[in-house]
């Protein structure tokens, strides 16, 4: 395959020159004329009486890789749309706000979605053809882009009429999804139906959801961990860990650079899709954290140290903030750079190492994968099929033998994998993608007492106000000294979030006070006022065709179920009955599209639970740093209760806590020792300086 971004001509580039966005660069030498989303582009569209082609997708998608270098890069197929057409290139991490309306569309006239979107729409923004990747020719009953290109053209000149009466049917139903109307609250029956949903479509053999293709998808599993909490029921439990241990396992697992790959293209786990994106990473690490804290189980704090291990190697710019992805293709092939064969292992590793190797991770001769692509039958995923102990009996050696020697033979092919052309970097640095990061960080430095995350989390922190604020008010995308794209409810609500889990890992309430200012604004300028929810954009941001409001939890959750547990936390933190109002509104607006829909709306109910309670706020009372205090806050963390906030007040300098809610003030530690005060539901348990006796009131 061609490279991405063949080199030619000065004069060759197209009005992509100059564009930060990775993806947007590597079509800036297209022979297809790209214009970046521009008012200059609709201008030009009007003045010359042409539709839009419009092309959106992300630096680290594989099949937009394809579709460009069949189509965009062929000097036929860009004459065809230079000349019929004005040409629209959007990176969708970049806008988000643009793809979520654009891609809403396509999932309307088509049924489903995907990426690359490619769109047809009228100057004034309105979509009358949608679908994704196509073919540069015909054939197989599909058609290509060349022939798609002359039918709309033929459509513009004879039918126009039709095409733009398809765009106002479009555009009246985008603006009726956005509407919610209004419902009554939730329950608990809400979480029982989910769970039942959930458990209707969980694979009992491999784990996950579904039987053809598998997504890690977290926050289903994150609600099930609260279910199992709520409830007692061993079952959820049991899908997590099957689920968990299986994605450990897997080819979706990098075992020699960690991290996980975005998902896979069969039902076992085995062959993924290579890319790597930020949010996977940080949601997942989330996931086995909390799957540690229940269980104990070691496996799930070593596959979380591991993918932490690689987001601050690999991931992570010099000043703190974290990259978007990397790409699923090295060298014009996907998983190139993670692909074995026998004979490499067998030339890098001495025969006992190469022997424990290949049967620890399934190598084979002739290769261990068939995922129906054309690629080489001697290629191998690295996956493990056995757990350690069967491997140990198997090779009569050791556990613990065997774990080190794994290890340092992973490391050995790890260094003989860097010196491979590594796949594209997505080096942006995105608001939202960011809080996530942050937000789990700071659990796992508070759970697995490593100060190196909440650094990390900190200087992330640090360069997201330095680097992506300016005015009160949040930028979406840094890249190469520049920041761009006004904020949007994701990267408010994810970046609270991340606030909120560093204050409670820090307890340095600068932290607090940054959410508290940022949930201010994300108040004044997203709220729906008349029929509430918070909408994507704000009300004084770019009108791009319409203002969505999103609940969907999809590869990521979305921004009102992450603001809707916001909203709780500071109220219980803060004791701002005001908020408590707001979250009522939050759930009334969208009820009913939940109550619909439950298990596209996981993250949203595991909000719920936290509202429907018990959720307690705890405040530990002692001297910074003392033993009896250490010793309580490590007990607040040591035991999974998500539905709880902390605070906590230096007896040396109370002035700080006192500041966050009037009841603190009069709340002072006994005897000298760390004293916990657990409330719940507007009343509060007897104070008490023990650490178990705290925690036995957190299960009342």
């Amino acid at each position: 395959m061609k490279d991405l971004n063949p080199k030619s001509s000065e004069d060759s580039y197209n009005h992509l020159k100059g564009e930060k966005s990775p993806y947007l660069i590597q079509h800036s030498k297209n022979p297809v004329d790209w214009y970046p989303w521009t008012e200059e582009a609709f201008i030009k569209a009007k003045k010359e009486d042409k539709p839009i082609f419009l092309s959106i997708g992300y630096s680290t998608c594989h099949w937009c890789h394809v579709m460009a270098h069949e189509s965009f890069e062929d000097t036929e197929v860009a004459e065809l749309l230079n000349k019929f057409f004005v040409s629209i290139k959007v990176d969708r991490e970049e806008r988000p706000d643009i793809d979520g309306i654009y891609m809403t569309a396509c999932q309307i006239m088509t049924g489903t979605g995907g990426w690359p979107l490619t769109i047809i729409m009228t100057p004034d923004k309105k979509p009358f053809f949608a679908g994704t990747y196509f073919p540069k020719e015909s054939g197989f009953g599909n058609i290509g882009l060349k022939d798609l290109i002359l039918n709309v053209q033929d459509i513009w000149n004879d039918n126009r009429k039709d095409a733009i009466n398809s765009g106002d049917q479009i555009f009246r139903a985008l603006s009726e999804m956005s509407y919610t109307a209004k419902g009554t609250g939730f329950d608990e029956s809400i979480m029982e139906k989910t769970y039942d949903q959930l458990s209707k479509i969980f694979d009992t053999e491999n784990g996950g959801f579904g039987d053809f293709q598998k997504f890690p998808t977290p926050h289903n599993l994150i609600f099930l961990l609260r279910y199992w909490n709520r409830t007692g029921n061993k079952h959820p439990l049991e899908m997590v860990t099957k689920t968990l241990d299986s994605m450990a396992s897997g080819g979706i697992y990098d075992h020699l650079g960690f991290g996980f790959h975005r998902y896979t293209v069969d039902k076992y786990w085995l062959v993924p899709h290579f890319e790597k994106m930020l949010y996977d990473q940080a949601l997942i690490t989330i996931l086995y954290t909390e799957a540690f804290q229940i269980t104990g189980k070691s496996e799930y704090k070593r596959i979380a140290l591991e993918v932490y291990k690689y987001v601050l190697r690999d991931m992570v710019d010099n000043e703190g903030g974290f990259y978007s992805a990397e790409d699923a293709d090295s060298e014009g092939v996907e998983g190139k750079f993670y692909y074995w064969t026998y004979e490499q292992i067998n030339e890098i590793l001495d025969k006992e190492s190469a022997d424990i190797f290949t049967e620890v991770f399934n190598i084979k001769k002739d290769g261990n994968f068939n995922d129906g692509y054309s690629r080489q039958s001697n290629q191998n995923i690295l996956h493990k099929t056995k757990d350690l102990n069967e491997l140990s009996e198997k090779l009569k050696l050791d556990p613990a033998v065997l774990s080190k020697k794994i290890d340092e033979i992973r490391l050995k092919l790890y260094n003989a994998r860097e010196k491979r052309v590594h796949p594209h970097k997505d080096d942006k640095i995105l608001t939202d993608w960011n809080g996530l990061m942050i937000a789990s960080l700071s659990q796992g430095g508070q759970v697995f007492k490593d100060h190196e995350y909440i650094e990390a989390a900190k200087k992330a922190v640090d360069f997201v106000f330095s680097n992506l604020y300016s005015k009160g008010r949040l930028m979406h995308r840094y890249r190469d000294g520049e920041s761009s794209v006004e904020g949007n409810l994701d990267d408010y609500s994810f970046m609270i979030w991340g606030l909120l889990e560093l204050y409670s890992a820090t307890f340095d309430t600068r932290y607090l006070d940054r959410a508290i200012e940022l949930n201010n604004t994300l108040i004044n300028h997203f709220w729906d006022e008349k029929d509430g929810g918070f909408f994507f954009t704000a009300d004084d941001g770019e009108k791009v065709l319409l203002r969505e409001k999103k609940t969907y939890d999809s590869a990521i959750p979305s921004g009102n179920s992450i603001e809707l547990l916001n909203l709780k936390k500071i109220a219980m933190l803060t004791e701002d009955i005001e908020l408590e109002s707001l979250i009522k509104k939050l759930e009334s607006a969208f009820s009913e599209i939940v109550k619909r829909s439950p298990t596209s709306h996981t993250q949203f109910i595991s909000s719920v639970d936290f509202i429907i309670g018990p959720s307690y706020n705890v405040l530990i009372v002692g001297e910074k740093n003392s033993e009896s205090t250490n010793k309580m806050l490590d007990y607040a963390v040591k035991k999974f209760q998500p539905n709880k906030v902390v605070i906590f007040k230096d007896v040396n300098n109370p002035d700080v806590a006192n500041k966050i809610a009037k009841s603190i003030e009069h709340k002072n530690s006994l005897d000298g020792n760390a004293t916990a005060y657990v409330c719940a539901a507007g009343s509060c348990k007897l104070p008490t300086t023990d650490p178990d006796e705290m925690l036995k009131l957190l299960e009342k």
